[in-house]
C-alpha cells in the first residue's frame, strides 16, 4: 500500500475557542469591557464598529447568555490571560495524596505499632491513608480478625484522622479510608 504524499494530506482546521468580530452571528450583544463608556446591549454591527475604531477585537465571552456577552479587547492578549488564569487555578488545586498501609489478618503487635506510626506521620502531612488487610489463601476465614484490626487502627488514629469509609471487603482485601482532620493539617 502506497503512503500518501505529505502535500496531499490537509490539516484539519481547528475552530477558535471564542467567536470574534464578524464570526458573531447574533443580532444583539451585551457589551462589557474596560474601554467602554456605556456598557449595555448594542446591535452586533455597532459593537464591531466600536472595536474597529479602537483597533481591538470583539470577543464573545459568554455565548449562552441572552443576549451573548462580548468584550472589546485584544484577542491574543485575552487568550494569554485565559491560559494564565487556568495555570494559576491548576497550581492552587489541592492534590490529594493517598498512602497505603497493608496488614495481614494475623499482624502482630510490633508490626501494628510500626505501621500506626507511619499512618500518624502520613496524616500529619495531610495525606489520606488507605489501610487494608490482605487475605491470602484460606486466611479469608479470619475476616473478623481483619475487621477488628482495622477498627482498632481507626480508633488509635481518631485524634488526628477521621474514617471516610468503614472496613469493606472487596475480593481478598478489606479496605478502610482515613482522612486527616483539619487541625492535624495545620500543625
Amino acid at each position: 500500500m502506497a503512503r500518501p504524499n505529505r502535500r496531499q494530506v490537509r490539516p484539519v482546521k481547528q475552530e477558535p475557542a471564542h467567536r470574534i468580530n464578524r464570526n458573531i452571528r447574533v443580532p444583539q450583544v451585551r457589551l462589557v469591557g474596560d474601554n467602554i463608556e456605556n456598557p449595555g446591549v448594542y446591535p452586533t454591527m455597532e459593537a464591531i464598529k466600536f472595536a474597529d475604531d479602537l483597533d481591538l477585537d470583539l470577543v464573545e465571552i459568554s455565548p449562552n447568555a441572552d443576549p451573548p456577552v462580548c468584550k472589546i479587547t485584544d484577542y491574543q492578549k485575552f487568550l494569554y490571560q485565559q491560559k494564565r488564569k487556568q495555570k494559576e487555578l491548576k497550581q492552587k488545586a489541592v492534590k490529594v495524596v493517598v498512602k497505603e498501609i497493608r496488614f495481614g489478618p494475623n499482624t502482630d503487635d510490633h508490626d501494628y505499632k510500626f505501621k500506626l506510626k507511619h499512618a500518624e506521620k502520613f496524616l500529619g502531612e495531610g495525606a489520606k491513608v488507605k489501610a487494608f488487610v490482605f487475605f491470602k489463601g484460606r486466611s479469608i476465614l479470619f475476616k473478623d480478625k481483619g475487621e477488628i484490626l482495622l477498627l482498632r487502627f481507626a480508633q488509635d488514629l481518631e485524634e488526628i484522622g477521621k474514617v471516610e469509609q468503614l472496613p469493606k471487603l472487596e475480593g481478598k482485601r478489606m479496605t478502610m479510608f482515613i482522612a486527616p482532620k483539619a487541625s492535624a493539617k495545620n500543625k
